[in-house]
C-alpha cells in the first residue's frame, strides 16, 4: 500500500476485472526498426506526425517527398550523415524551451514577434498555390525569411513527412524570444506539396490543443516558417539530445541503466502528466520513441498528434490510437477514460526500459497480448517499490491512481539526481563513438 498526494490509500490487491478483448483487434503491431546510432540519435525528434507509428485507422497520412533544405551558404561538412557523434550534441545548456513573451495581444498568451527592424515580410511574395497549402497554419506562421536566423543544417533524423536538422543561430535569441543562451535549435523542413495539406491540418489541430501549454517537461512546437528557396515549412523546436528509445537501445552496447535512473525519467514523465490532465490533456502515445532527453537530462513529453482535449465530467473517449506494445487495454474494448491510458503507458515504458524491449514484443498474434505485463526476466534486481510502480499503473483504469498520486510512490521518491542522467548522457555518446569507429575500420577493411 502507497499514499496518494490526498493521503489516502492505495490498495495493491484486489482488482476489479478486466474485460474481455476483441477477437479481431485492428492495430499497429509494427516493430520498431533498430536504433541508427550515429545520424538518428534524434530519432524521435523526427517522428512526430510520422503515420507509421499510428494505430488509429481513421487517418492515415500519404508519404509526401523528402527534401533536403536549400541554403543561401557554402555546404557545411556538418551535412554528412557520417559525422561524429558528438557533432549532433549541440544544445541549449538551459533547462526549458523557447516559447514566446507573454503579451496581451496574444489570444493564446504568447507571442513569436520579431523586432520591426529584423522584419522581414514574406507574406506578399508566396505563390498562390502556397498560400493555399499552408493556408491551415497561417495563423501560427512567423512572416519572416528562416534562412536569416538558422545557418549550418545538419540532418539528425528523418521521418515520412520531412526530415530533422540542427540548425544554429545568426542572430540574438531575443530577436526569437528564445532563452538566454540558447545556441542551436531543432527545425523540421516539410516540403510544401499538395499531398501535406492534410499533414498541415493536423499540425494547426495540434497548435490550437496546446494553446497556452508551456510545461518543463512537455516539448511543443515554437514556430512554423515558410522556406521559399525549396518550397518548405520549417518547424522550429528545442534541439534535443535522444530519445529514450534511443537509450534502451544502447544497453545491449555495454550501457548500464540503473533502476534510480528509470525513476528519474519516469518523475519527469509523470509531472508533464500531472500538468496535462490539469488542462484536461491526454496524450494517448507515450512511449520511448515520445520521450526525449535534452542535454541536461530533463525528459520531455513530444509528439501530440494522437492527443485530445476531454473535459472534466466527461473523460471518455473510442478509437485506439498509439502503438499496441504501449497501449492501455480498455482502449481495444471500447470506451476508455482517456486521462487513465497515460498512466499504463507510462508503466509499459517503465518496464520496457528494464527489459530493454516493450511488453509483449514478442508476440505474433495481437489476439495474445494480455490485460497484464509479462513477469520480469529478473525480478530480484529490482526493489519492491519498483514491482508496487508496475502494478498500481496497470491496474484497470477505474482503479488506476493518477500522476499526482504516483510521483509519491517509493519508486519515484528514490529516483536518482538529475547530474546522473547527465552522467549516462555522456556514456551514451562515449558508446556511440566507439560504435562509429568500428564501423568505420570494418568499412575500410572491406
Amino acid at each position: 500500500m502507497v499514499l496518494g498526494s490526498d493521503g489516502a490509500s492505495i490498495a495493491l490487491d484486489s482488482d476489479p476485472a478486466w474485460p474481455e478483448p476483441p477477437l479481431t483487434p485492428d492495430l499497429d503491431t509494427t516493430p520498431r526498426q533498430p536504433t541508427r546510432f550515429h545520424a538518428t540519435s534524434f530519432r524521435a525528434q523526427g517522428s512526430p506526425h510520422s503515420s507509421h507509428f499510428s494505430s488509429d485507422t481513421g487517418s492515415t497520412s500519404e508519404s509526401v517527398p523528402l527534401v533536403t533544405p536549400k541554403l543561401h551558404v557554402p555546404p557545411s561538412p556538418l551535412r554528412d550523415k557520417s559525422f561524429a557523434p558528438e557533432a549532433a550534441f549541440l544544445t541549449s545548456t538551459t533547462d526549458t524551451f523557447g516559447v514566446g513573451r507573454r503579451d496581451n495581444d496574444s489570444d493564446d498568451g504568447f507571442t513569436l514577434s520579431l523586432p520591426k527592424s529584423h522584419s522581414k515580410s514574406q507574406s506578399q511574395r508566396l505563390p498562390g498555390w502556397i498560400v493555399d497549402i499552408v493556408s491551415p497554419l497561417s495563423e501560427f506562421m512567423i512572416d519572416v525569411d528562416p534562412q536569416e536566423y538558422f545557418a549550418d543544417l545538419q540532418e539528425i533524423a528523418e521521418g515520412e513527412s520531412g526530415s530533422v536538422y540542427a540548425a544554429r543561430l545568426v542572430c540574438p535569441v531575443e530577436s526569437l524570444t528564445l532563452a538566454p543562451g540558447t545556441t542551436h535549435v531543432a527545425v523540421k523542413s516539410i516540403a510544401i506539396h499538395p499531398a501535406v495539406s492534410p499533414k498541415f491540418q493536423d499540425l494547426s489541430h495540434e497548435m490550437e490543443l496546446m494553446r497556452g501549454v508551456h510545461h518543463e517537461h512537455v516539448l511543443r512546437m515554437d514556430a512554423f516558417y515558410v522556406n521559399l528557396v525549396d518550397d518548405s515549412v520549417w518547424i522550429r523546436m528545442e534541439l534535443m539530445e535522444r530519445s529514450l528509445a534511443d537509450v534502451v537501445g544502447l544497453v545491449g552496447e555495454g550501457l548500464s541503466l540503473q533502476e534510480r535512473m528509470i525513476a528519474r525519467f519516469a518523475s519527469d514523465v509523470l509531472l508533464a502528466l500531472e500538468y496535462l490532465q490539469k488542462h484536461h490533456i491526454a496524450h494517448r502515445d507515450v512511449r520511448s520513441d515520445n520521450l526525449l532527453l535534452n542535454a541536461s537530462g530533463i525528459v520531455k513529453v513530444a509528439d501530440f498528434s494522437n492527443a485530445v482535449r476531454v473535459t472534466r465530467n466527461s473523460p471518455m473517449c473510442v478509437g485506439a490510437v498509439g502503438v499496441i506494445y504501449w497501449q492501455a487495454p480498455e482502449m481495444r474494448v471500447g470506451a476508455y477514460n482517456a486521462l487513465k491510458v497515460d498512466i499504463w503507458s507510462l508503466g509499459a515504458t517503465v518496464w520496457e526500459l528494464a527489459q530493454t524491449e516493450p511488453p509483449f514484443a514478442d508476440v505474433q498474434d495481437p489476439r495474445q497480448i494480455g490485460v497484464q505485463w509479462p513477469p520480469l526476466r529478473q525480478p530480484e534486481l529490482y526493489s519492491r517499490g519498483f514491482h508496487e510502480f508496475l502494478k498500481l499503473c496497470s491496474r484497470p483504469f477505474a482503479s488506476r491512481p493518477n500522476a499526482n498520486e504516483l510521483v509519491n510512490t517509493p519508486f519515484i521518491r528514490n529516483a536518482c539526481g538529475r547530474a546522473v542522467n547527465v552522467q549516462l548522457l555522456s556514456q551514451c555518446r562515449a558508446i556511440e563513438e566507439h560504435m562509429l569507429q568500428k564501423e568505420t575500420e570494418s568499412g575500410g577493411e572491406s
